[in-house]
């Protein structure tokens, strides 16, 4: 998730412990321009005879000796435009730490000279300059103040970066200039966007009212931006959007979903297969203002461990969604995240069907009282089967999540507990392609970020299968006796149940290699699961899964849930 445009990309979430970070230093004073620059400077050096520049690249960022943003602004103006670019990235790679270098640059652009003190150098810097600079600083999200955006926007006018770094200045002050885009067909989309990142709600209306005119992407980021702005004022609009049915109404509805916390059921598949007129007929059918509560269809048993149920009008507390959209994307829709109590716990991948499975710990969601919770450890004690009710106990639990059609399977799953990045299936399944003829790539670690719990095999069948299971609450921080007693329980034959959100990513890697995970996030029983582990007993889990949320490579319903859930 670099931010190519092509992929959609642009977020600086790290694995690592659950935040994005992109360094706290502070720049130094400006180094003298030696040509040598010390030590970081030599290490520049050595980069022109690097045998793979992007791997140099990423590990002079990772070592990031001192110096070296100061070595890096030093020396911008003497290299062409192709080092430029990289040197770019680099000061980039460095976080916060490289932002006075960052504006040291920008400020010679629409100056007299290439921006070194003796004019030397085989490029001045000029426009196309900044708009590399200023697209890395979008990139990792450097904040650059606005009057060096204000001074920008007068020598160069208006182009992309520039407008998508005025959306992240908090500064309402770029609203009227933005506003002044919504008609230009090249950056209008991005402006909206500004104006959505700046809460700029004085704008919904004139956003809203652009709808009608626009088509594809430019649509997407409007609508989107009138997410991000919240205003109950768009409502009206995004209705007429659908009613008229000018565009697909998709981008619309989730919209509508998002202002008025309604969320009607949709069809999987309406019976004359328009889609736009389901959702036409479903808004039709309400008023915005009266939100109503959830509703649970009945229940159908296909087997004693197996059945189906409908929801509607869920709450949505619990769900995978779209991320706002990454700075300096072309694409309004991209990344997903699980989020649990309005957090965003799991960065989970996008809808290409062609990427890898992306799962990112991002942090923690809030602890709080559950209703019913009593009752539902009760019916979770001990489970054999979905009968006796066990599915209305947990109906707290499913009202909380979005409308649609679920499969409800009473699993038990041979699991372990992973600490060690390596053993992680996220990791090892890179060095499994390659240990295969059919597979190629180099190994390399995709470790989510936290310990968890996975499928101690890989689940059979033709296509490469794994299946983790995501806690909700470090594993670490489990109390040791509360295990210890669903241990006991386990010894004495009882099956203490875990529940779990869970889904299969079903995916075309690099249209060359077909790759599935089963991928569930914890929702309670991460004591019952730790003590199933160290039992080495397969652990009991009702999995619930939505329709919806289960995407096949070319982008339709996948049955590979139902295909993967039946191997186990």
């Amino acid at each position: 998730m670099d931010g190519a445009d092509t992929e959609g990309t642009g977020t600086d979430d790290t694995c690592t412990d659950g935040t994005g970070t992109d360094g706290t230093g502070t720049g130094g004073a400006r180094a003298r321009d030696t040509g040598a620059d010390g030590a970081a400077g030599a290490r520049l050096d050595a980069l022109s005879a690097a045998d793979d520049i992007w791997s140099a690249l990423f590990a002079l960022a990772e070592e990031a000796p001192a110096g070296l943003p100061d070595a890096i602004g030093a020396r911008y103006g003497r290299v062409s435009k192709a080092e430029r670019r990289h040197l770019s990235w680099l000061l980039g790679a460095l976080g916060e730490q490289a932002v006075p270098v960052f504006l040291r640059l920008l400020g010679t652009i629409g100056g007299d000279g290439p921006g070194t003190a003796d004019g030397n150098g085989p490029d001045a810097i000029d426009g196309d300059d900044a708009r590399e600079l200023l697209g890395t600083a979008v990139q990792r999200r450097l904040g650059l103040p606005s009057a060096e955006l204000h001074r920008l926007a007068g020598e160069l006018g208006a182009m992309e970066p520039l407008v998508d770094a005025m959306g992240l200045s908090g500064d309402p002050g770029f609203a009227p200039f933005l506003d002044g885009l919504l008609d230009d067909e090249r950056l209008r989309g991005r402006a909206a966007l500004a104006l959505g990142r700046l809460g700029a709600r004085e704008r919904t209306v004139a956003i809203a009212r652009r709808l009608p005119g626009l088509t594809g992407l430019e649509h997407g980021a409007f609508v989107v931006a009138l997410e991000l702005l919240g205003d109950p004022a768009a409502i009206p609009h995004l209705l007429r959007e659908l009613a008229e049915g000018r565009v697909p109404g998709w981008d619309a509805h989730h919209a509508l979903v998002a202002l008025t916390g309604q969320d009607p059921l949709l069809p999987l598949t309406p019976p004359d297969g328009d889609h736009d007129e389901a959702l036409r007929r479903a808004w039709a059918q309400r008023s915005p203002e009266h939100r109503r509560a959830p509703s649970i269809g009945p229940l159908v048993l296909d087997s004693p461990r197996r059945a189906r149920f409908t929801l509607d009008d869920g709450r949505g507390r619990v769900r995978i969604d779209y991320d706002p959209p990454a700075p300096g994307s072309s694409w309004p829709r991209w990344d997903k995240s699980l989020r649990i109590d309005g957090e965003r716990v799991y960065h989970v991948g996008s809808d290409c069907g062609t990427c890898e499975t992306t799962l990112c710990l991002l942090g923690w969601p809030p602890r709080t009282a559950r209703t019913g919770a009593d009752r539902l450890r009760a019916a979770l004690a001990d489970v054999d089967d979905l009968g006796a009710g066990v599915l209305d106990a947990v109906a707290p639990i499913v009202e909380e999540l979005p409308s649609g059609h679920y499969r409800a399977h009473l699993l038990d799953l041979d699991l372990e507990r992973v600490t060690d990045p390596a053993a992680s299936w996220t990791t090892r399944r890179h060095g499994l392609r390659a240990d295969d003829e059919r597979y190629g790539g180099d190994p390399s670690e995709d470790w989510p970020g936290t310990g968890h719990f996975q499928l101690r095999d890989r689940v059979p069948g033709e296509v490469p299968t794994y299946g983790v299971l995501l806690p909700s609450q470090p594993l670490d921080a489990l109390d040791a006796d509360t295990v210890a007693r669903h241990t006991s329980a386990i010894a004495a034959g009882r099956r203490p149940t875990a529940l779990a959100l869970g889904w299969v990513e079903d995916s075309y890697v690099e249209a060359e290699y077909p790759e599935r995970f089963l991928v569930a996030a914890v929702l309670d029983g991460h004591h019952r699961l730790a003590a199933h582990a160290a039992a080495g007993v397969p652990a009991r889990v009702l999995l619930l899964s939505r329709a919806e949320d289960n995407r096949g490579p070319e982008g339709g319903w996948s049955e590979a849930f139902d295909e993967v859930l039946g191997r186990l």
